[in-house]
């Protein structure tokens, strides 16, 4: 019998959610996605000081104030494990602009364009590469910048409500990461509902009404379920276009041989009767502001990025004053 993860890599292309390279050998995904927390999580460990070294010997190199150097560093680290995890995917690597910039257009702008940069130096083509950025009205603007313009692909992360993803698609950036886990952490707190069956979940739900908006207008913008927190989550977004899931979900997947069923198609998506819907920066606002869960998870997760890169540069600092 073969195993869930194996039925659903048929109708899903499988992500692995981690910086760890062992994880990603072991359960082979096509792509792979990194956050500042799960980059944090690695560089502290003793196997991957070697990156870390040479992130800052090319800091020191590059010169400048040591706020310069740390932010180079910074830039290096990521490039660095992106550069890593491509020796073993044969697909692409997500890499974050710092959380901090989300409500600045012109530094994310920037920033990417410099990360896609350093791995051009280091060999690896941009086709390579996805920039993630923040599902922010700003960070929207800037991914649609960097697509048209530059023909840098973009990921947007932090994604929570239908609007943001709408915003997203008419952007034409070329994927989104919606939230699933992080919807239903904020449903379970905030109501009387503790449990959910697989298709009642918030998040799924969620994720199925952009999954289906998507297909049945015709948007190239892909979906990657994202934020996990049991496998009933997963399975109920089988069929979706990219799902991007921990090692522990990975591992489960993988010991169970429990039946995978498609809830997500095109087909059935297009004969979906659905309201088709604009987004401006007025409607983005105001819909954002409507939707209690989407505002206070987006700023929860861009403080929580934003936490772990001070960490980060705080590790990073210390070495480079050594």
């Amino acid at each position: 019998m073969a195993t869930s993860l194996d039925q659903l890599r048929k109708l899903t292309t499988v992500v692995a959610d981690t910086g760890d390279f062992e994880a990603m050998a072991k359960f082979k995904p096509t792509d792979a996605t990194t956050n500042p927390s799960l980059i944090l999580a690695a560089a502290n460990m003793e196997s991957y000081q070697g990156l870390i070294t040479e992130a800052i010997e090319y800091a020191k190199g590059v010169g400048g104030s040591i706020e310069e150097q740390i932010t180079n560093a910074m830039d290096k680290v990521y490039v660095n494990f992106g550069c890593e995890i491509l020796k073993i995917i044969p697909g692409r690597v997500s890499t974050e602009v710092d959380a901090r910039l989300s409500f600045d257009k012109e530094a994310s702008i920037a920033r990417a364009k410099k990360l896609i940069d350093l791995y051009k130096k280091a060999g690896i083509s941009k086709e390579r590469i996805l920039i993630k950025l923040s599902s922010t009205w700003e960070g929207v603007e800037a991914a649609r910048v960097l697509e048209s313009e530059y023909g840098i692909h973009c990921n947007m992360t932090l994604l929570f409500n239908f609007y943001q993803a709408v915003a997203c698609a008419e952007a034409k950036v070329t994927l989104i990461s919606p939230f699933v886990g992080r919807i239903f952490d904020w449903f379970v707190k905030n109501t009387d509902q503790k449990s959910y069956s697989m298709l009642e979940d918030p998040g799924v739900k969620s994720v199925t009404k952009i999954y289906n908006y998507y297909k049945k207008y015709g948007y190239n913008t892909v979906v990657m379920g994202a934020s996990f927190r049991n496998t009933d989550q997963i399975l109920g977004l089988a069929g979706c276009d990219l799902l991007t899931i921990s090692p522990s979900l990975l591992d489960k997947l993988q010991q169970s041989t429990e039946e995978v069923k498609p809830y997500l198609s095109k087909k059935q998506a297009q004969n979906l009767d659905i309201e088709e819907v604009t987004v401006d920066e007025n409607k983005f606002r105001w819909e954002m502001n409507e939707d209690a869960m989407a505002t206070e998870k987006l700023a929860e997760g861009i403080r929580k990025f934003g936490a772990d890169a001070i960490k980060l540069e705080n590790m990073l600092k210390e070495k480079l004053l050594q």
